[in-house]
């Protein structure tokens, strides 16, 4: 057997890892406070390893989050884009992950075909793994999970709202959902719902998530109201889509519609007036700064899970 794991769904991991890498990710933030962002954790449990990223898309956080996790673990990184790799010129994705397992440790990739993540995996000898396709997104919603436990809430019995497009951020929500025991409400437009099969699949895993045109009843009491950009990157700048999303929209009153306890979340970046507006995003109950720090947190569990060295293993 393997001593290294893929990270490609949450589902592939299950609940008991979940909540581990949540631990873990915990214990090393509250152990480095106040520290210099650079300096390595006491225990660099990733000395002298080395993570491979790849880019097909733009990448703020995801590319400076993996960067430093690395570092706070006492490894490096190698950072790379398609268009400078032998990827970009027609070299297939299984001779490419067989090529960068003999020189590097893991590797990251952020792109679009979530069957192109599949493929590295299949190939590579490392762990691979998925830092956004179109169809799921783990490692934001792995900080999302962290960041709603760190503002005094046990995710069990918790009733997520989702307000906006039924995309890979959605999905990965629902998929947590099933496994860490929460109920997710969507509130979209017809025709924007998310994958059927991402659905059953959750379902025959317990959970209960249910679509709903009307955005109020979506958020109503709600624990967590999530949102993310409604034109996903690579798509056009759809008018007829904006429109159809405009009555979802994260405002003053739509949230106050949520519990008076109610965490707001956004994966960033954010188109401020479309999606939510700036009086949500920057108000009292938006944890969206936490949540984006916590990408960096979360992928340093999910590094060491990915390579057998997680605490309590």
């Amino acid at each position: 057997m393997a001593d290294y794991r893929h990270f490609i769904d949450l589902a592939d991991a299950g609940g008991d890892a979940i909540a581990a890498m949540l631990e873990e990710a915990l214990t090393r933030k509250e152990a480095r406070a106040g520290w210099a962002k650079g300096k390595a954790d006491a225990d660099a449990p990733l000395a002298g390893r080395t993570l491979a990223m790849i880019f097909e898309k733009n990448s703020t956080r995801t590319r400076v989050s993996f960067d430093m996790a690395m570092r706070q673990l006492g490894g490096s990184t190698i950072v790379m884009d398609s268009g400078s790799m032998q990827l970009g010129r027609g070299e297939t994705i299984a001779d490419t992950a067989r090529v960068l397992s003999r020189y590097v440790d893991a590797i990251m990739i952020r792109t679009d075909d979530h069957a192109k993540i599949l493929e590295m995996a299949k190939h590579a000898t490392v762990p691979v793994i998925n830092g956004l396709t179109d169809h799921s997104h783990p490692c934001q919603i792995m900080a999302d999970l962290m960041t709603v436990i760190e503002r005094g809430k046990s995710l069990p019995g918790l009733a997520w709202a989702w307000l906006g497009d039924g995309n890979n951020v959605l999905h990965s929500i629902i998929e947590a959902a099933s496994l860490m025991h929460f109920s997710v409400r969507v509130g979209c437009p017809a025709g924007y719902d998310p994958s059927i099969e991402v659905l059953e699949a959750a379902a025959k895993r317990g959970a209960t998530v249910q679509i709903m045109r009307d955005p109020a009843r979506a958020v109503m009491d709600a624990d967590v109201v999530v949102t993310d950009t409604w034109v996903s990157m690579g798509q056009p700048h759809a008018e007829e889509k904006l429109a159809a999303m405009a009555p979802y929209q994260v405002n003053a009153a739509l949230m106050g519609k949520a519990a008076p306890e109610a965490v707001f979340l956004h994966c960033l970046p954010a188109h401020r007036g479309e999606e939510a507006t700036d009086e949500v995003l920057d108000g009292p109950q938006s944890a969206i700064w936490d949540e984006a720090e916590n990408r960096l947190h979360a992928q340093k569990a999910i590094l060491l899970w990915c390579l057998g060295g997680l605490s309590g293993e």
